[in-house]
């Protein structure tokens, strides 16, 4: 069911639209203010937001500004009393999806409706079977991408938009974030969907090995070459190519890289011949591409060919509200896989995995969840399970009150250490009174004494 958000300071007017699109099927939520509509939002990511031109405070061309920046994609459609007619019309040329002047006609209003969820497609989480681009509807596209988190549905939604053009993409993110998946998920949504998708890690294979691989040899060119290889781009014709860890890629390689993608035909090793290409180019990379080439371990040309568009994958730790969903989704098929029935994890093994820091992210998460599978012995795994199995030096993410009291007390005691526990000065120091600056450490505990050098 498509989810709808309402906004509108009219409340009886609020309530009535609200009324006709549940009763057509759509569930609809309501905001009495642009404000109030930017939070909802943030909260729960709607597949549309249908809203008022004016209102108080944030009307409804300023709402529509501040979700393009926020929610990138989301479609946004105007209503619009006779008047302001014009002012529409100037708003669809800015992005905004339609308008529906006041008092609105039903068929029209459903029939808009109805464009802008299936143009946009829906969002929740999808765990569905694989498809193709022509089955997009039931976001198959997207299967192998376990999610709840706003921020990862706004980047599928710019992933789907994206996808649907031949534009090379970079893909940035942590390791262990799931670059790849991304990447298939982008194929997938693509016109290419039924064609071929090839990856290769840039990072994992010598230089000269590399080469061929990329872009094929002729039988005898070097020592081992026993056959003809076409390269992965012929491989890969009118496919999609993921060119993954493009940053560990050594400059020589950079430079024949970038010349084929210029000339869009490649030439095998050993050979005199020049074979025409056309693959579309999907570059990831865990490092800051754009420091590497300031650094000049980056080609400066190669990474403009490469970022036309840039995706950010967010780290498990900025989506900690997806751990508990990719849990279940791991032991379910972890459980399966060793002939086990391990069906959730205790409230506290829940908290203490939610609150880990996963410097691995996702890879991380996954190697625990199995972990957890292979030692538990019950149905319920619990909290001593969970520590057995971390097992690394993850830290539990403190509230604020216990990182701030933690950081307060590290810094008194170096402030006491430098001044050999001299509160006047550790005081001045810290830009407090001495006041202030007793009641600080008795909070603590601490006793200025103790920093004293020891008298002989």
């Amino acid at each position: 069911m498509q989810n709808l958000l309402l906004v509108d300071d009219d409340p009886d007017l609020l309530k009535l639209l609200a009324i006709r699109l549940r009763a057509s099927g759509y569930r609809a939520m309501t905001a009495i203010s642009g404000e109030q509509a930017l939070s909802m939002i943030a909260a729960e990511r709607p597949d549309l937001v249908i809203t008022d031109l004016r209102m108080a405070g944030l009307d409804g061309m300023a709402l529509f500004h501040e979700i393009e920046r926020r929610h990138t994609g989301l479609p946004v459609i105007i209503l619009t009393a006779h008047g302001t007619i014009p002012d529409a019309v100037a708003a669809t040329r800015q992005g905004v999806f339609g308008y529906i002047t006041k008092p609105y006609d039903a068929n029209e209003l459903l029939s808009q409706v109805r464009r802008a969820v299936s143009l946009h497609g829906g969002n929740g989480v999808s765990r569905v079977g694989s498809g193709s681009a022509s089955s997009r509807s039931d976001a198959s596209w997207r299967s192998e991408i376990i999610t709840r988190s706003p921020a990862m549905e706004d980047l599928l939604l710019r992933a789907e938009r994206i996808a649907q053009g031949d534009a090379s993409v970079l893909i940035q993110g942590e390791s262990g974030t799931g670059k790849e998946l991304l990447a298939r998920a982008l194929h997938r949504a693509s016109r290419r969907a039924e064609r071929p998708f090839i990856a290769i890690n840039c990072g994992a294979i010598p230089e000269a090995l590399l080469e061929s691989e990329l872009f094929g040899h002729k039988k005898g060119s070097f020592t081992g070459a026993t056959a003809d290889h076409p390269g992965l781009f012929v491989e890969a014709h009118s496919g999609t190519l993921l060119l993954d860890e493009i940053g560990d890629m050594p400059l020589a390689l950079q430079v024949k890289l970038l010349r084929v993608l210029e000339a869009r035909e490649v030439r095998a090793v050993g050979s005199t011949k020049t074979i025409p290409i056309d693959v579309r180019v999907i570059s990831a990379s865990h490092r800051d591409l754009n420091q590497a080439k300031a650094n000049g371990t980056f080609r400066e040309d190669l990474y403009y060919r490469l970022n036309v568009v840039t995706l950010k994958l967010p780290a498990l730790r900025e989506r900690r509200e997806d751990i508990p969903l990719l849990l279940s989704f791991f032991l379910k098929e972890l459980s399966a896989r060793y002939e086990k029935i391990v069906n959730t994890l205790s409230h506290d093994a829940l908290e203490l995995m939610s609150a880990a820091a996963w410097p691995g992210n996702i890879r991380q998460l996954y190697n625990v969840a199995e972990q957890v599978v292979a030692l538990s012995s019950s149905e319920i795994v619990s909290t001593k399970v969970v520590e057995q199995a971390m097992q690394v030096d993850m830290q539990r993410l403190d509230s604020f009150e216990e990182a701030r009291r933690r950081f307060e007390y590290d810094y008194l005691t170096r402030l006491l250490k430098l001044t050999q526990g001299s509160v006047t000065q550790a005081a001045r120091l810290a830009k407090r009174n001495r006041t202030e600056f007793y009641k600080l450490l008795q909070r603590h505990g601490i006793e200025a004494a103790h920093f004293k050098p020891a008298r002989v």
